[in-house]
């Protein structure tokens, strides 16, 4: 089965993909090589702002990351014709808007990590980062990005 079609069989529809907000592009290819640009979680058409710890409590954070790998999902879909494309997710780059307390980015970060692994299975599976920051642009909560090899298309 291919994983445009495990998206199907798990109901999970992807969002419209978001236009790159400032001079970069959403995603580059270079070889066999895909790199995602950061993905802002959107949910139901809007921005999910805030501190983690402070004004974001962690289901809302997990939900938040979750959404953006759904974008890096549809980015890729948009960019490459199909996610049949994709051979393996290779590494994530979790970024968390944190309060000065709040040491659990990791967990927030499985939100898209366990995303890959529900639509890619073992090809899922990846290195990752996950990193607290004061801030992040539009005052978006989570930011992810990727690194993603390709079959050859």
């Amino acid at each position: 089965m291919g994983y445009d079609a495990k998206l199907a069989e798990l109901g999970i529809e992807l969002p419209q993909v978001s236009p790159a907000l400032a001079s970069y592009v959403p995603v580059r290819v270079h070889g066999d090589t895909a790199f995602v640009s950061g993905q802002l979680p959107f949910i139901d058409g809007e921005l999910v702002v805030g501190t983690v710890g402070d004004t974001v409590d962690m289901d809302r954070a997990v939900a938040a990351a979750r959404a953006c790998g759904l974008m890096i999902l549809a980015q890729l879909r948009a960019e490459l014709g199909s996610l049949d494309r994709v051979a393996l997710i290779v590494k994530l780059g979790g970024f968390v808007a944190s309060a000065p307390h709040f040491i659990e980015q990791h967990k927030v970060a499985n939100g898209a990590s366990d995303l890959m692994a529900e639509v890619f299975g073992d090809a899922g599976k990846h290195a990752r980062a996950a990193v607290g920051v004061p801030s992040l642009p539009l005052g978006a909560a989570v930011e992810v990005d990727a690194i993603v090899a390709l079959t050859a298309g």
